[in-house]
């Protein structure tokens, strides 16, 4: 054997070594790539369910990237589970993973086809079978996620199937999709786990709109919208291949291809795949954006409940969206959630009509995908965010400052509207887990508060509670979640910071230099510990100026102000400043802050 045809087979048998899917319960091998778990969506019929049926050569594509594979089968979990089970099952496939050598698999990512979706944000959430109840599981092993045509908002044609509890979960409108579109402040952010979507357009439009939908889900209910925007791309795929049912429904053509059904590296799902689990932007050049789509730069989708004054669910008679003397009156299917696609985006009135009463809020609807709102009367919590700056994702973390928006947070008489700070006077009271937290600043639109220090890590609820009503959210409490204030108040300006040099506030006219000692001003370092008169964070941060390290000597509460933190550390050396400042970042555990900015030369 020569030496070229030596290597050449030692490199075969390097690729076999590893392979390409690893079965169920067996040890994953270890590369320099995190392992790829792939979830199938629903399945009509379970016999000769397998991952090539869903997802092609997919394991082969990663082998050659230099990834395992493995497969969560939706069809393992025996008799009619719910989604909600069937996350349950996914916790302890999770749980049970482990490296050649016994180790615990503590990171991968994962692709997830249709249905599939639904159960990984079941499982991020600790989304329950009872309405309403969620437990969030603290650890998660998720670091990427793509989502395949997942019907984030639902499929018209899931009842059409038969009547399971999968089914009735996956239809628009159930309120299965609106608990899960709402259960951290109003919305879903994933846990702040990095994810995009391919939402596919190949159907022939008998299932909603010819450009618009996949055979099966709508390029709405696929978008990742309200998760972010820019995550999502369109490409022109079925649901599934052509040739079966969706083919025999006059879904999708015999000919169609799958958008997960993934056949060569070439296949644009492989190429959205690769890409964004190696970490590059050239996902971003595949398909077309959803912000060009042009369904999705126009319109958008609604799914709705009502509640009344005293935040009790409202059964729904009808539900109307109005716009610049458009009238659409929405679907309600379950009686308490209505829905409705393909609305002009930009402001919209939402008029709810019950047996027992009508309520009016006026939102704004965004472009590109579906939003869930909750129409109300008396107070409305819209947002629970560091008084410092907005940041990702939507967490809490005890003894953080946080400002609460909304609307009708505070009835108010008329002296007390006239003082700039009517806390004394304002009606409002906020309970964190049934308590009353200090506020520090009271109007009808916002709140500003302080988390109490000692918060438990997990789910918990926040009410706004005056003469009008009561709203309640919840909200998810980390370890830290920090946010560095900022002069402008704009959360990408100047930092509020103090050279320790002069006492005097960082600024152009009052530079940093290497060696000086800097006091940022941040909130949510989480916990402390008193320790020889001072506050300490229990969760030591770092600190980068410029991206070099800050040495820090303090990290902990102001002296003297509840919910301020600050951090000191000593400058570095660091590059000539730039216009607008050198970017400073504070990271404490998996969270970072804001990109605030310091003058240094």
């Amino acid at each position: 054997m020569t030496g070229q045809l030596r290597i050449f087979a030692g490199a075969l048998f390097a690729c076999s070594a590893f392979a390409q899917l690893i079965p169920p319960g067996a040890a994953v091998p270890r590369t320099s790539m995190p392992p790829v778990l792939f979830i199938n969506g629903f399945e009509l019929d379970c016999s000769g369910v397998s991952f090539s049926r869903t997802f092609g050569s997919a394991d082969q594509v990663l082998q050659a990237n230099g990834e395992v594979s493995l497969f969560f089968d939706i069809c393992s979990v025996s008799g009619t589970p719910s989604i909600e089970d069937l996350a349950t099952a996914l916790s302890t496939f999770l749980a049970n993973l482990r490296y050649v050598g016994g180790m615990p698999v503590e990171q991968l990512d994962v692709v997830a086809h249709s249905m599939g979706g639904l159960v990984l944000r079941s499982y991020l959430s600790g989304k329950q079978n009872t309405s309403g109840m969620f437990q969030p599981p603290a650890q998660i092993v998720v670091r990427k996620v793509v989502f395949l045509a997942t019907p984030h908002f639902g499929s018209g044609l899931a009842l059409t199937f038969g009547v399971t509890p999968q089914l009735r979960e996956l239809s628009s409108g159930s309120t299965f999709l609106f608990d899960l579109g709402t259960w951290n402040q109003g919305t879903d952010d994933l846990r702040g786990v990095d994810a995009i979507a391919a939402a596919g357009n190949g159907g022939t439009g008998q299932a909603v709109m010819k450009g618009f939908d996949d055979g099966v889900v709508a390029l709405s209910s696929a978008s990742l919208q309200f998760y972010q925007p820019g995550r999502t791309r369109v490409l022109p795929y079925c649901h599934v291949n052509g040739g079966g049912i969706v083919s025999f429904a006059g879904l999708c053509s015999s000919s169609a291809q799958g958008i997960a059904n993934i056949n060569s590296a070439m296949h644009e799902s492989a190429q959205m795949i690769v890409s964004f689990f190696n970490g590059t932007d050239a996902w971003k050049n595949v398909g077309v954006a959803a912000e060009n789509d042009p369904f999705l730069s126009v319109d958008g989708g609604l799914i709705v409940e009502a509640r009344n004054a005293d935040d009790s669910i409202l059964p729904l008679s009808s539900v109307t969206a109005g716009r610049l003397g458009l009238l659409k009156q929405l679907n309600i299917p379950s009686g308490n959630v209505a829905y409705t696609d393909l609305f002009p985006a930009g402001s919209v009135s939402l008029r709810a009509l019950s047996p027992t009463q009508a309520v009016t809020n006026s939102v704004t609807l965004p472009a590109g995908g579906v939003e869930p709102y909750t129409v109300k009367a008396g107070p409305q919590i819209t947002h629970v965010l560091p008084a410092a700056a907005n940041v990702f994702p939507l967490s809490s973390a005890p003894g953080m400052f946080v400002a609460i928006y909304g609307q009708s947070l505070a009835a108010q008489t008329a002296q007390a509207s006239s003082l700039p700070f009517p806390t004394q006077l304002s009606d409002a009271q906020v309970l964190f887990n049934g308590t009353p937290i200090p506020l520090s600043y009271v109007s009808a639109t916002q709140i500003n508060g302080v988390i109490p220090d000692n918060a438990a890590s997990g789910l918990a609820t926040l009410m706004v509670s005056n003469g009008a009503g009561k709203h309640t959210v919840n909200v998810f409490v980390e370890s830290a979640m920090p946010a560095i204030f900022t002069l402008d108040r704009s959360g990408t300006g100047p930092a509020a910071a103090i050279n320790a040099t002069n006492n005097g506030v960082v600024s152009t006219a009052n530079p940093l230099h290497a060696g000086d000692y800097v006091e940022l001003y941040a909130t949510g370092l989480g916990a402390t510990t008193k320790q020889n008169g001072l506050d300490y964070a229990n969760q030591q941060p770092s600190v980068t100026i410029g991206g070099q390290d800050c040495p820090v000597t303090f990290a902990g509460r102001a002296p003297g102000y509840v919910g301020l933190d600050q951090i000191n550390c000593i400058v570095p050396a660091v590059p000539p400043i730039p216009v607008g400042g050198l970017v400073v970042i504070v990271t404490s555990g998996i969270r970072s802050t804001n990109a605030a900015t310091l003058a240094v030369e």
